[in-house]
C-alpha cells in the first residue's frame, strides 16, 4: 500500500485562513538548556506551539458549530479513520448535487477535489471565489450517508457572506469536515482508504490532522 500525505505542513507563521494568526513554534527546552538536567552527552528538546485550532489541514467536529455538539475527545474513530474514499472531481465552481450524483458515498469519506490547493500560501488562496459545497450539495451528502466530507479549498462553505449552510448541515448530522486538504490529484476516484485523526482534546472543536490515504 502506498501512503499519500494529504496535509499541508505547519510552519512558524503559516497563514491558513485570512484573518487568523499563524502559529508560533519555539523551544520550551532547547538541547543546550537541557544539558544541566541530564548526564554528559545526553540532551533533549521539548517544543512549544501556540496556535489557533484552525491551522493547517484540520478537522471540524459538531462542537465547532453547535454548543451541544460533541468535541474532539468524543469524536468516534470510525468517523475519521480507515474510511473508503470517494473522490469527486468538483471543478472550480460551487459544488451541488449535480456534481455528486451517481457517486457511491454511503459510509465513505467524500473528498471534494477542486484543485484550489495549488494556491496554498498565496493571497489567492483566501479569495471569496474559492470552490465550496452548496447547501443542496451538503443535504445530498447527508441523505446519501456520507461519513466524512473533505475539501482542498479554503472553506467548505462560501465566504462572501455570513451563512455557513454546508457546515451547519453536515455537522448537525454528526459528519466531520476536513478543510485545506492537498494532493487529492494523486488519488483514484475510488479504492483508496482515508484517515484524518485529530488529538482527543476535551473542550476543543477543531484541530489539525495528518490526513493521508492508503492506495493499493
Amino acid at each position: 500500500m502506498r501512503r499519500i500525505d494529504l496535509s499541508h505542513p505547519i510552519a512558524d507563521g503559516t497563514v491558513t485562513y485570512p484573518g487568523l494568526p499563524g502559529p508560533v513554534i519555539e523551544d520550551h527546552l532547547s538541547f543546550e538548556a537541557s544539558a544541566e538536567h541530564y548526564a554528559p552527552g545526553t540532551e533533549f528538546r521539548i517544543g512549544r506551539i501556540t496556535m489557533v485550532a484552525n491551522t493547517g489541514t484540520y478537522l471540524d467536529t459538531p462542537a465547532h458549530r453547535f454548543r451541544d455538539g460533541h468535541d474532539l475527545a468524543q469524536l468516534p474513530l470510525e468517523s475519521c479513520a480507515l474510511l473508503p474514499a470517494a473522490v469527486v472531481d468538483a471543478g472550480p465552481g460551487p459544488i451541488g448535487p449535480e456534481a455528486l450524483g451517481g457517486i457511491e458515498v454511503a459510509g465513505a469519506a467524500v473528498l471534494l477535489r477542486t484543485g484550489w490547493s495549488q494556491h496554498w500560501g498565496t493571497a489567492r488562496y483566501g479569495d471569496v471565489d474559492h470552490p465550496f459545497l452548496t447547501a443542496e450539495g451538503a443535504h445530498h451528502l447527508v441523505q446519501a450517508g456520507a461519513r466524512l466530507v473533505g475539501i482542498d479549498s479554503v472553506n467548505i462553505d462560501a465566504t462572501d457572506g455570513g451563512d455557513r449552510p454546508a457546515h451547519t448541515t453536515l455537522l448537525a448530522a454528526g459528519i466531520p469536515v476536513v478543510e485545506h486538504l492537498t494532493n487529492l490529484d494523486q488519488l483514484p476516484a475510488s479504492g483508496a482508504t482515508f484517515t484524518a485523526v485529530p488529538v482527543a482534546v476535551q473542550g476543543m472543536a477543531t484541530f489539525p490532522v495528518r490526513a493521508f490515504a492508503a492506495v493499493a
